[in-house]
């Protein structure tokens, strides 16, 4: 597969619209979830030039980090705890529009400044893994984040074998 190719100058839609697609190609080919998890972390970093991109995975009653692009990050997070967290226990998707506002926000990094977390569910309705991406400005997110990368989580979903 080649490079991913997003125009920079492009709407926000727009630049989904076109690495939406390149995704699914890329997955095509692919059954690894390493490898899956890893391009679509860099993807989506390099391409809506998020702050931080990364997968946390199920171990128990907590989430482990997996693939991710951008700076260190917290390694566990209990269900309940965080925005991870509290996605992961409620099953739902969660935009924070400002994590200083959100009460018990774990703070990996100083420069997170909003966030989207997207759970991925299998056919049992059992929690796979969460996606969080990370902005280092406020009010990065909106319904349209939300819409284009729960198409991505099915397309991984239909994908893997969970």
């Amino acid at each position: 597969m080649e490079e991913i190719k997003v125009h920079a100058k492009h709407s926000k839609a727009e630049r989904y619209e076109q690495l939406i697609p390149q995704l699914k190609a890329l997955l095509m080919g692919e059954k690894n979830v390493v490898a899956n998890l890893s391009n679509i972390s860099a993807a989506l970093k390099q391409s809506m030039n998020f702050f931080w991109v990364g997968f946390y995975l199920v171990e128990g009653a907590e989430l482990v980090l997996g693939p991710f692009q951008g700076p260190v990050a917290c390694t566990r997070i209990q269900f309940g705890k965080g925005v991870c967290g509290t996605a992961a226990e409620s099953k739902k998707s969660i935009i924070v529009p400002n994590v200083d506002e959100f009460p018990g926000h774990i703070a990996c990094s100083a420069e997170s400044k909003s966030e989207i977390v997207l759970p991925l569910l299998n056919s049992n309705n059992e929690l796979i893994l969460v996606l969080d991406i990370d902005s280092n400005e406020l009010n990065s997110f909106d319904q349209s984040d939300e819409a284009y990368l729960t198409e991505l989580l099915e397309v991984l979903k239909l994908h893997q074998n969970w």
